[in-house]
């Protein structure tokens, strides 16, 4: 698959991250780039850490599934030394070297991409899901298990039914939506990447629960082919 290549990634200083995600984000658009009944291929995408010899590493693995069938088209994962330290708000800058080298072994083309992290949902509007979407031009969400929060602010917790949600609404903007994927299961946290609209958001990932996770496909099988991955290399 061809990736952008949107700026370099020998990047350390806070300042030059927040000046790249002002630059990024004056180009984010929540609309949809596309039709629904187009889709056929959505990818899912996570990664995993260790610490070997006093050095951090990490892998990446994205699993493409068919959208209608739930069948997985292809998997992919890189491996590599994580050389920018961890900082609240900036994910995107120690993921995305990882995320961009599994990207560019994909065979096929997905249509949608999903990643375990956040989206819109984030100080800057910056998450990994819209950062990655200006390497990918392709439509991206974001679907994360913990509440980032931003502001201060809280979230309120939808009704324990299956599809029910409360959207998450800071200084008078929808940011995300907490959405209940399963009953009687914790929710999870959505918000759009880029070029995608969160009402579309939410019934794409809907469309792909199954009784085995409140994640999304794509997106639970990304998760565990992780952590084979990390099992074998650390």
């Amino acid at each position: 698959m061809e990736i952008k290549e949107v700026h370099n990634f020998n990047i350390y200083e806070e300042s030059e991250f927040i000046n790249i995600q002002n630059q990024l984000k004056k180009k984010i658009s929540l609309k949809n780039t596309f039709s629904k009944n187009s889709i056929k291929l959505v990818a899912g995408v996570d990664l995993a850490y260790w610490e070997k010899e006093n050095k951090q590493y990490g892998t990446c693995c994205i699993v493409v599934i068919d959208y209608n069938t739930k069948q997985v088209v292809e998997k992919v994962n890189s491996v590599g030394e994580i050389k920018v330290p961890y900082i609240p708000g900036f994910l995107a800058f120690r993921e995305l070297p990882l995320v961009t080298e599994a990207l560019k072994k994909l065979v096929v083309e997905p249509d949608i991409f999903i990643f375990d992290g956040n989206g819109y949902l984030h100080f800057n509007h910056m998450g990994i899901a819209t950062h990655a979407s200006f390497f990918l031009n392709k439509p991206t969400i974001g679907v994360a298990k913990s509440y980032l929060r931003v502001n201060e602010a809280d979230f309120q917790m939808p009704q324990n039914e299956e599809g029910s949600f409360t959207d998450i609404i800071i200084n008078g903007e929808v940011y995300g939506r907490v959405l209940r994927t399963r009953e009687d299961v914790k929710p999870i946290f959505i918000s759009c990447g880029n070029y995608i609209d969160l009402e579309t958001s939410t019934e794409i990932v809907l469309n792909l629960i199954n009784n085995e996770s409140r994640l999304p496909i794509p997106v639970r099988l990304a998760d565990l082919e992780t952590h084979i991955s990390r099992s074998a290399l650390s």
